[in-house]
């Protein structure tokens, strides 16, 4: 597979505007019928416009394919709907079908299907090896779940207050559990985790200090 020009990349977000921002319009309508918010009272939408613009920064470096444009964008817009907004695989399949073909369809909701936890009493359960591995396993899910771990750290490191403090205070802590949990050995782009992205995380999450021992740890994996 050719790797994708930004500009190229670019052209393709313009090309599809009018779907992304359809696409953008139901999943925020879609967490605001379950009154679901984020941070300091939020809309939830708030969320899913920090992934989406990972996305949009970040996602020349693993898109694959024109066609893969549009499911990509659904897999951030959409990631948190089973979990969260009492969706089901089907009822993703069909949300997407109305925007995309069949075979985009299924690779969306692949994504949204990859990045929701499985149950648990506990974050360990709810995230634990089964879970990554179904991201491992997934085209696109890797990056998905690298935007959405982003764009968390990126809020709660602007925001002061006890549950901001402490979610900080746990990522700086399993940023490299994560990593690895996330990365895989394919020469596929899809699957990749782009050390630009990374190093984005790096420079938010982790003390100066601790920045270069962290991303050399990285790079020498």
């Amino acid at each position: 597979m050719n790797i994708m020009t930004k500009s190229e990349y670019q052209s393709y977000q313009e090309k599809y505007a009018t779907t992304i921002e359809a696409i953008r319009d139901e999943a925020h309508a879609l967490h605001q019928s379950v009154n679901q918010t984020y941070g300091d009272n939020l809309p939830y939408g708030f969320h899913l416009d920090m992934v989406a613009e990972g996305i949009r920064d970040y996602g020349h470096l693993v898109c694959a394919s024109e066609a893969d444009v549009v499911p990509l964008f659904f897999g951030a817009y959409f990631h948190d709907s089973i979990e969260d907004a009492r969706q089901s695989y089907h009822d993703i399949t069909k949300r997407a079908q109305k925007f995309m073909n069949d075979d985009q369809a299924l690779m969306a909701a692949e994504i949204v299907f990859a990045l929701t936890n499985d149950k648990g009493r506990t974050r360990a359960e709810r995230a634990g090896e089964r879970y990554f591995q179904g991201i491992r396993e997934t085209a696109y899910a890797p990056f998905v779940k690298l935007c959405d771990r982003l764009a968390n750290v990126t809020y709660s490191c602007t925001v002061d207050g006890g549950h901001f403090d402490r979610m900080r205070e746990v990522y700086k802590g399993e940023m490299g559990e994560f990593l690895m949990a996330i990365r895989t050995d394919s020469d596929d782009i899809r699957y990749q985790v782009p050390d630009e992205v990374v190093i984005a995380l790096a420079e938010i999450l982790i003390e100066e200090r601790y920045q270069e021992e962290a991303l050399e740890q990285w790079k020498n994996r």
